[in-house]
């Protein structure tokens, strides 16, 4: 089963050859209120590892025509989500805070794998309902990293969707296994001048009962879906 909140703080180890900034880095992420750790996204962190990501072309046969515009759209998420909810539009932050990302993570933004990152998750809600699971990734030495610091409940859209530079990298999407909250994954890369950001989303349930989205075609039991549920439960 799926569920999204905060993860606890994942400081790696520190070496002396990190900086001053880092370090202040590092005490910053763990001072975010203790409202933010209420419940845990270990189980959402979970469902993003063990998914295959493809490209969204990929996955359109099994995937209904009102997902569709939803999980390939490129424009901005919170737009639309503005405009789709009857109810107050928000953004709950989760958690955020320096860590190492997964092997997957580091790759789509050409790291290291021994190196940290600053990771925001937040909860987009209509209302009282959490429709939307973000995590968003960015290099500490990026600009990035400052924009996600300083967003708080802001949504991190708002602003990337202003820059005028802005390019993504085409979209990648997984299919959430049938227990799950979720029904499908998405991600892709974000590049504003020097700055690159990965943002991963997972489209809940409950949006889908909202807004009448629920007839998509049930999951292929396949060998990927199978090894994701046996690592969910």
């Amino acid at each position: 089963m799926l569920h999204y909140a905060a993860f606890g703080p994942r400081h790696p180890a520190v070496d002396g050859h990190f900086s001053g900034a880092f370090m202040l880095l590092l005490r910053e992420s763990s001072r975010v209120p203790s409202t933010c750790h209420c419940h845990a996204l270990s189980s959402a962190e979970r469902a993003w590892r063990w998914v295959r990501w493809s490209p969204a072309p990929a996955q359109r046969p099994r995937m209904s025509a009102a997902w569709w515009r939803w999980v390939a759209s490129t424009d901005s998420l919170t737009a639309r989500l503005i405009a789709a909810s009857e109810r107050p539009f928000r953004v709950k932050l989760m958690h955020q805070g320096v860590e190492r990302p997964r092997r997957d993570e580091a790759r789509a933004l050409g790291l290291a794998p021994t190196d940290v990152t600053w990771v925001r998750e937040v909860m987009l809600m209509s209302g009282e309902r959490p429709w939307v699971a973000a995590r968003s990734i960015a290099p500490l030495d990026r600009i990035g990293c400052r924009r996600l610091r300083t967003l708080g409940e802001r949504s991190l859209g708002s602003w990337l969707f202003a820059q005028p530079d802005l390019e993504r990298d085409p979209i990648e999407v997984a299919r959430v296994s049938a227990e799950a909250e979720g029904v499908w994954l998405r991600r892709s890369r974000f590049r504003h001048g020097d700055v690159q950001l990965l943002v991963q989303e997972c489209f809940r349930r409950e949006m889908a009962e909202d807004l009448g989205l629920a007839g998509s075609p049930p999951p292929r039991r396949d060998h990927a879906n199978l090894e994701a549920e046996c690592h969910l439960r």
